[in-house]
């Protein structure tokens, strides 16, 4: 099949899945939003669904010089962004990249996970998430230390015989 096919294809079962959950009612992105009320939506994370949605009324953004490894490329560009949200006063700092743009919206991103942890506490996606890790991490660290010392006693068996 040609790459033209393909992508044609692959538009069309996007738009025909955009469509249904546009006609079901689901979809954030394709609901109108008040007017005067722009909202923002942070890419990149797709199975963290029920972050809150940032209102951009509520948030004070300000581009301030970086700090860190760099150089002239950190110490003369103001390409840090802080961003607070001013209801529950949360402040974030962002300055991964060189790219206002990128740090704007890794910025907003980090604002819905910490908002997300204020609001729900304890039951938060990213609280639950991150707790199911470490507890793969601890039984994976038992089994692992589990089936040393079946292979030490295996060994001292072999070494009496």
């Amino acid at each position: 099949m040609s790459p033209l096919v393909l992508f044609a294809s692959r538009v069309l079962s996007v738009s025909r899945r955009l469509v249904r959950t546009a006609a079901s009612g689901l979809s954030p992105l394709l609901t109108p939003t008040p007017p005067g009320l722009p909202w923002v939506l942070a890419a990149g994370k797709k199975n963290l669904t029920d972050l809150p949605v940032l209102n951009e009324d509520e948030l004070e953004e300000q581009f301030v010089r970086g700090s860190g490894p760099g150089g002239q490329a950190t110490n003369k560009t103001s390409n840090c962004v802080v961003l607070k949200h001013i209801p529950t006063g949360i402040v974030v700092k962002c300055h991964q990249t060189r790219s206002v743009d990128i740090n704007r919206k890794r910025a907003r991103e980090i604002m819905r996970e910490k908002l997300d942890v204020e609001y729900k506490g304890e039951l938060s996606e990213i609280l639950v998430r991150k707790k199911e890790s470490v507890l793969r991490k601890q039984e994976k660290r038992r089994k692992v230390n589990e089936h040393l010392e079946r292979k030490r006693l295996f060994k001292e068996t072999l070494s009496e015989e």
